[in-house]
């Protein structure tokens, strides 16, 4: 790809530059460009990716009907034989859950292949399942393209069925036959996952993540590709769904093996001193299990909002799994959490109660950067301080709130991370007094509060060595669910 920046992310910063100018022309007649960024920057594909806030994963295979976790790769493909099967119910899901990507699991490690595979017998093509001429890859994109979701694909490394799986060069050539499979027959695939993930026990084998990574990237050029350490997406470091509380979007990959022990801590805080723009993902199941499992239940809704407080809340995009059963649907009672959460969601947030506020700040820029940017509701937009002010006591920015306004429990702000995440300390004050106070901001930082207040002034004090903080959003919310959630 050579040491530039990628075309798409040179187009993107000249659009950034581009409204910052006209934004400035319009309010004074004079162009303030826009600040310098922080290095590193988010893509234009990466940005695309941390604002869809919630995304699906699908756990579907020989599992679903072996009723474990884990299989052995000896599974008789006779047992995949789902009477129900409708990917469009699965979109409904996603779309239920306010997901805008949705991921299927193609293969796990059992080996066992979801689509035809012309190189393997251990796949759909063997199972009963429509006579042999089925292909869940093919409803699950066809279903998502048809709901207006971007699909996703996750093709596990670790495969205890080919018995290829150790021969270093064999099974790679194998394993690159399947993305290859996988990343031309679909149309667009918008996320790839790969991860490192295998027994303790396991047979040992070298997988040339390098090689597979340019491939997808020939492949399919605009795609972001997941994994322990990216290099567009990284693991956030459990399968909880909670970020750090700081949590950096950059890491330095050479620091990090991807599959190895001890890297979890730095994966869910990032790295202040990281040089590659590498966002985390926080995935986590619905239920205790990743498959389906009779005897399981979906997580009530109030740790859902948990998660998603300390997940979306936290500088990262949720991966929300909600496995089909062995009928091939979604349950009932699953597909009513999805929905009661996706609605609780936009209840707290559909309402702005910073809305009629007036907003002032430490310094600004200049025009088309003034505080007023953090309540016009753009991503685009942000303030902007000088660069003098603050360095020493830091930055703030305040909303004077009308008479009457209504009560809040939730602070939201968000950083303008297509120049960077700048912030590492914040505190928020109201009517002059603490009430919340944290790390990072990046994209997005939620503060629920410990009971709701109405108070007139709301300040947010910040602390950015790394560069002026540039604030898009900030925004008050009531949860009315929060007695439940705290």
């Amino acid at each position: 790809m050579g040491g530039g920046p990628s075309m798409s992310l040179l187009c993107y910063y000249c659009l950034v530059f581009a409204a910052g100018l006209v934004s400035a022309s319009a309010a004074t007649g004079t162009s303030v460009p826009p600040p310098l960024p922080v290095l590193p920057i988010p893509t234009a594909a990466q940005l695309a990716w941390q604002r869809r806030e919630v995304i699906m994963f699908f756990h579907f295979g020989m599992n679903t009907f072996t009723d474990v976790e884990r299989g052995t790769g000896a599974e008789d493909p006779a047992l995949f034989a789902p009477a129900a099967l409708n990917a469009n119910q699965w979109m409904d899901a996603a779309a239920a859950a306010g997901a805008s990507l949705a991921i299927l699991v193609a293969k796990h490690h059992d080996g066992f292949c979801l689509w035809p595979s012309a190189y393997t017998a251990h796949s759909v093509r063997a199972s009963p399942w429509h006579a042999g001429n089925g292909d869940v890859v093919g409803e699950f994109t066809a279903a998502a393209r048809a709901r207006g979701v971007d699909a996703g694909l996750y093709l596990s490394p670790w495969d205890l069925h080919d018995r290829r799986y150790g021969q270093e060069v064999a099974y790679n050539e194998y394993y690159m036959a399947q993305l290859h499979e996988l990343l031309t027959r679909y149309g667009k695939v918008w996320e790839i996952w790969f991860d490192g993930n295998k027994g303790t026990n396991a047979t040992k084998m070298t997988y040339h993540f390098q090689e597979w990574f340019d491939t997808v990237r020939q492949l399919q050029g605009s795609i972001n590709i997941f994994s322990d350490a990216g290099p567009d997406i990284r693991w956030v470091g459990d399968e909880n769904g909670f970020a750090g509380t700081t949590c950096w979007s950059a890491v330095n990959r050479s620091s990090i093996t991807i599959g190895s022990a001890g890297i979890e801590k730095y994966l869910n805080e990032g790295d202040p001193r990281g040089t590659e723009w590498v966002p985390p993902e926080c995935d986590v199941s619905i239920r205790p299990g990743w498959f389906w499992h009779r005897n399981e239940t979906a997580k009530p809704l109030s740790q859902l909002l948990n998660i998603y407080y300390n997940s979306v809340g936290r500088n990262c995009v949720l991966l929300l799994n909600a496995p089909p059963n062995a009928t091939g649907l979604i349950d009932g009672a699953d597909m009513a959490r999805l929905r009661e959460f996706g609605a609780a969601v936009r209840r707290i947030f559909g309402t702005d109660l910073a809305e009629g506020s007036r907003a002032r700040a430490s310094s600004e820029r200049g025009g088309g950067f003034e505080a007023g940017k953090v309540l016009d509701g753009r991503e685009e937009t942000y303030w902007a301080p000088t660069a003098e002010d603050g360095w020493r006591n830091g930055y703030w920015i305040e909303l004077r709130r009308p008479a009457g306004a209504r009560a809040f429990n939730v602070v939201r702000v968000q950083e303008h991370v297509a120049l960077g995440q700048r912030v590492e300390r914040h505190e928020v004050y109201v009517d002059g007094v603490a009430v919340a106070r944290g790390t990072t901001v990046g994209h997005k930082r939620l503060h629920r509060l410990a009971c709701p207040v109405a108070g007139r002034t709301v300040r947010i004090w910040f602390a950015a060595r790394r560069g002026p903080p540039l604030v898009s959003a900030v925004g008050l919310h009531l949860d009315p669910y929060a007695t439940d959630v705290m």
